[in-house]
């Protein structure tokens, strides 16, 4: 629960909307199954241990590629987006369950509860403009997911072999203000126990409470150190909250999603970074500019201002750390770019906070797979051994 001690794990990004060197423009490079596994089998060989898989009105659904991945590799585990509101809770459940059990227990799920408001009416959520009543849909969805994953036991047939068995299942009836289910059941059950770990990002009060109650890993996009620390300091004000009133502790850890540029040179990485949007165009700007003020999500809003802010100083956010990126690109934009080591003192100082999950990508993300893998991660874990072996001989002194 925010300790730099945790273990910590690095992600990488499989791109299904395209992919290059350049944003803004059209992709260089077509999201072909053969080059997403592509992309996954170098992130797996790199390191990584697990890949994000976006979502959204113009990726290829997550679910298919998380499948396709998982079939293609041996430990990298997808996390695929479940998305409250556009998939009925018991059949998502069904289908994390399935998941994880052709991968070999190795689903996560990431919880989307909002996206853009064109992509949310063009799927006909009832919801689309209703932004906190979106999370309260959330917070029933995924009681009844945890159920069905949960309500599933395994028992011992005396009519089958001494080894086998077979998974007796409590039925689910649930009713509330989005839901009714009546004898709600998951089957095939989930290889990892108790369920997939959830992930789950939300940067309003609203989100924040529920990922308090329902998350395994709270996500955020990379922002400034201290914005970074009171968003902390605020999610964990309401977890020990909910502690109190549920007389329960919840484990929550958090994580980071973040791009990334590791040269071995400062100057390299610089030019590097500057290159990525040196082909964008007036209209690729206008467009983005008008997605941008159309968004009622909270974290846009927040990369939005993170831009804004910078913006006369290059983009420059702070050592390492730039927002250039943003202004085309939605999402998780800020970028850490720099030498392996200076990126290594920055993820360090994301430890510090308690982040323990990294989100990382980059253009093009076949290449910058294996440069991260290569530059970064050797050195980040080299810096996190030397930490504990100091912090074990503090404590037998």
């Amino acid at each position: 629960m925010g300790k730099s001690d945790q273990a910590v794990e690095f992600g990488w990004f499989i791109p299904t909307t395209g992919d290059g060197k350049h944003i803004g423009v059209e992709p260089e490079r077509e999201s072909t199954a053969a080059y997403m596994i592509e992309v996954a089998q170098a992130a797996e060989d790199a390191g990584f241990t697990f890949a994000l898989i976006p979502t959204g009105g113009s990726c290829i659904d997550s679910w298919i590629v998380g499948s396709t991945i998982a079939a293609q590799t041996s430990v990298l585990k997808p996390l695929v987006a479940m998305r409250p509101g556009l998939i009925a809770p018991v059949l998502a459940a069904r289908m994390a369950a399935s998941l994880d059990q052709v991968s070999g227990g190795r689903a996560l799920i990431n919880v989307v509860t909002g996206g853009s408001p064109q992509d949310l009416l063009a799927t006909g959520d009832p919801l689309a403009h209703d932004h906190d009543g979106r999370y309260e849909r959330t917070r029933e969805f995924l009681h009844i997911v945890k159920s069905v994953w949960t309500n599933s036991k395994a028992k011992k047939d005396k009519y089958l072999a001494s080894n086998q068995a077979y998974h007796q299942v409590e039925p689910v009836h649930f009713t509330g203000k989005y839901y009714d289910i009546k004898g709600g059941a998951s089957q095939p059950a989930p290889v990892q126990k108790p369920y997939p770990p959830l992930y789950f990002g939300g940067s309003s009060e609203a989100g924040k409470r529920v990922a308090v109650e329902t998350a395994d890993v709270y996500l955020m996009w990379a922002e400034p150190l201290d914005w970074i620390a009171e968003q902390i300091a605020e999610v964990e004000g309401l977890r020990q909250a909910y502690e109190k009133d549920h007389g329960a502790g919840r484990e929550l850890r958090y994580g980071l999603r973040a791009q990334v540029l590791v040269r071995p040179t400062g100057e390299e990485a610089w030019r590097e970074a500057w290159e990525i949007i040196s082909q964008v165009d007036q209209e690729a700007l206008r467009e983005s500019g008008r997605r941008f003020t159309q968004t009622d999500a909270t974290n846009q809003k927040r990369q939005n201002d993170l831009r804004e802010r910078s913006r006369d100083n290059d983009y420059i956010l702070g050592p390492n750390l730039w927002s250039g990126l943003s202004i085309v690109r939605g999402g998780g934009a800020v970028q850490l770019v720099g030498t392996p080591e200076q990126v290594a003192d920055r993820i360090l100082e994301y430890i510090d906070l308690g982040i323990s999950s990294f989100i990382l990508s980059g253009y093009p993300h076949l290449e910058e797979a294996k440069i991260t893998g290569e530059l970064l991660l050797p050195v980040v874990k080299k810096k996190l051994e030397a930490r504990q072996a100091k912090a074990a001989k503090v404590e037998s002194a």
